[in-house]
């Protein structure tokens, strides 16, 4: 689909439009950037998790055994390469017991995945101050540390 020949406005309507089709598939849950929205979906296809309501703080998902996840993504780019996901809040509470992260392709394709144990995530996430939370970076050493799960051909082949 060649998109150059559309006008800003045109562009920016067709944005909507997809955002919209992908709430009414059920793939996202808002019309926001769907990064997150997909994340969420991914892992919970993947392993049978059940959603925590939007509202729900610090919990994501749940498996069937009671297994509390947090699920972030982040979507790299030719123009961002960072691997940096979303604030962490309260993450010294222990909320959660896995971070389950994800890392896209420009094209949403899944580059890796992983399941975090709690503790490795609070090892290597970085306090700041400023946004009172935590910032972890997904990198590529992430996958190495003590009871990590690569995920990431269970995130490629769901059917969505």
């Amino acid at each position: 689909m060649d998109l150059s020949d559309l006008a800003p406005a045109a562009l920016l309507a067709l944005h909507a439009q997809v955002a919209d089709e992908l709430r009414s598939r059920g793939i996202t849950r808002s019309s926001n950037n769907p990064t997150g929205d997909l994340a969420e979906y991914l892992f919970c296809k993947a392993f049978g998790w059940k959603q925590a309501d939007n509202s729900s703080a610090n919990i994501d998902a749940r498996s069937a055994d009671g297994i509390r996840y947090q699920i972030k993504g982040r979507r790299t780019t030719r123009h961002n390469d960072s691997r940096q996901l979303s604030a962490i809040r309260d993450l010294g509470g222990a909320h959660f017991d896995f971070l389950a992260g994800v890392l896209f392709n420009e094209d949403y394709s899944v580059m890796r995945a992983a399941l975090i144990p709690h503790t490795v995530a609070f090892k290597q996430a970085t306090f700041v101050k400023r946004t009172n939370s935590h910032r972890f970076l997904l990198r590529d050493d992430v996958w190495k540390s003590p009871g990590v799960r690569d995920v990431t051909m269970e995130l490629r082949a769901v059917d969505f």
